[in-house]
């Protein structure tokens, strides 16, 4: 019978099977040769010490011990043509693991996205880095894949209590990811990978009877007698169903204007804003692994860091070691940054995020919104970005001790994010409680990370798009709207998700409740 170990070991023998079978064989007290095979099942980075360990939890075969390859198979799906139809409202990770499920369940998913397909998204994601122009439709948050396709793919979720992470990650594997994602702590498919996934997923949902419709943005909801009958495209067809999964993602402001249009019930919800901080990623590894050279044994090094300043969280979020910093906004006039890694994290700079938790007493300015008062103050801030910075695509840019000391900076060194920078106090972005936070929080994140404060750093302005700034309400067993009968809000553009993982999660879900209300 296999045996189990947690054990933890140098990044050398971790990298090498000879090696770590030699460790292990003196573990067990049997001869290397004895050993047939080991399966890594876990792996994770120790770094708290100086000398940095690798933890493993490994499955170790013995000779004549059974043991056989094993390969992720997809579900059996079964043609659904036929079936009763769903309409689902977006193709990001909700949507597309809705449909998926959907068509596990014999039910037919028609995708309505309003976007490009995700190869076709290249050429627009082209244009907003070297153009300046912004495709209202297609840009690095709306397209097949959703915001997560060109933004990183990272996998890492803390809501293992809301369904089966596992389920997720493996039908990731099955569609082509690397398994090494069942294996890592913080598993990362990498930009450069996805588009294939995303892709594959598609064709699986069309090959078994899904539709799938590209550039096809969803103008009306139709509701009678507060039931849904169906949608009304930007063409004005009409798509008839009466299920609908609204997985729309948290950008999709015109979705929420409708529904506040349509008094179809929604509500403001808190989400975070700040910065997007680059270092070298040099520094971030010599920080994390205290060391002057990171070897080859070890990945970039990420960075998780959360401050309490003034009452307020000020946290890093969406980490990129060896990443670059994109343009992230959906409409002209307005600037918004994201970072993302390829497979392989080996740019030359680490971004990340750094942002502070907002409150709903935030949005009082903007309070004639009513619900909408979040988007609208998160807009503000992104159109005021969009002036400062010369309307353009560039990005109001300081270096970080300048920002701490409310000093411009003299010369911004050119930086990972390909539309350019503009020198300007970033205290003109925010308002001046959360440009407070920032410059406090920023100087005890130096003394948590030595050598983290420093003029070397650049911040971009605004890192806004963390969650979304609307929570679309549901039964909390059904899945259903609160209000309207057959309405599904799905994922992070309803507020229920954080992420790839969660979003795909939240999917399979809405999709598990409609076929139980169909029994």
């Amino acid at each position: 019978m296999p045996r189990e170990l947690l054990l933890q070991v140098t990044p050398e023998i971790a990298a090498n099977e000879l090696l770590l079978k030699d460790y292990l064989s003196k573990q067990i007290k049997v001869s290397p040769k004895e050993i047939q095979h080991v399966s890594i099942l876990k792996r994770s980075i120790d770094a708290r010490q100086k000398a940095i360990k690798i933890n493993l939890k490994v499955l170790i075969y013995l000779q004549g011990e059974a043991f056989a390859e094993t390969k992720i198979e997809l579900p059996i799906y079964k043609d659904v043509s036929s079936a009763q139809e769903v309409i689902v409202v977006g193709a990001g990770p909700a949507g597309l693991f809705a449909a998926l499920q959907l068509i596990e369940l014999g039910l037919k998913p028609i995708v309505i996205e309003r976007g490009k397909d995700v190869r076709g998204r290249r050429r627009d994601l082209k244009a907003i880095n070297v153009d300046h122009l912004v495709n209202e439709d297609s840009n690095y948050c709306f397209g097949e894949g959703g915001a997560g396709t060109y933004s990183d793919g990272k996998l890492y979720t803390r809501s293992k209590k809301r369904g089966d992470v596992t389920r997720i990650l493996e039908l990731l594997v099955a569609f082509g990811a690397s398994e090494d994602i069942l294996v890592e702590a913080h598993p990362h498919i990498g930009t450069n990978k996805l588009p294939k996934i995303i892709e594959d997923i598609r064709n699986k949902i069309i090959e078994f009877g899904g539709q799938v419709l590209f550039d096809t943005r969803v103008t009306d909801i139709l509701v009678k007698n507060n039931e849904v009958e169906g949608i009304v495209t930007q063409n004005g067809d009409k798509i008839l169903a009466n299920k609908l999964i609204l997985a729309t993602g948290h950008s999709a402001r015109d979705i929420f204007e409708l529904l506040d249009k349509k008094k179809i019930f929604i509500e403001a919800k808190p989400f975070a804003l700040g910065v997007r901080a680059e270092h070298s990623q040099e520094l971030i590894d010599s920080i994390q692994y205290s060391c002057d050279y990171r070897g080859e044994h070890l990945p970039p090094a990420p960075y998780s860091i959360v401050k309490q300043v003034n009452g307020r969280g000020m946290y890093s979020f969406c980490m990129c070691p060896g990443g670059v910093i994109a343009p992230c906004a959906t409409s002209p006039g307005e600037v918004v940054t994201n970072g993302w890694s390829p497979s392989k994290r080996d740019q030359a700079t680490a971004n990340s995020g750094i942002v502070i938790e907002l409150k709903l007493e935030d949005f009082k300015p903007f309070a004639k919104f009513g619900a909408l008062a979040g988007m609208e103050f998160q807009k503000s801030i992104e159109q005021k970005a969009w002036h400062l910075a010369g309307e353009t695509q560039k990005v109001p840019a300081q270096r970080m001790i300048d920002f701490t000391q409310n000093k411009v900076s003299a010369d911004i060194p050119k930086t990972s994010y390909v539309p350019g920078t503009t020198s300007v106090e970033m205290g003109q972005v925010f308002p001046g409680f959360l440009s407070q936070i920032l410059r406090e929080g920023f100087k005890e994140f130096g003394k948590s990370m030595r050598g983290y404060l420093t003029n070397e750093a650049i911040l971009h302005a605004p890192e806004s798009r963390t969650s979304s700034p609307v929570r679309i309400p549901r039964d909390p067993i059904t899945y259903e709207h609160l209000q309207i009968k057959g309405l599904y809000p799905c994922g992070e553009g309803a507020g229920y998700a954080g992420g790839i993982i969660s979003a795909a999660i939240d999917g399979e879900k809405c999709a598990l409740m409609i076929a139980e209300t169909l029994k």
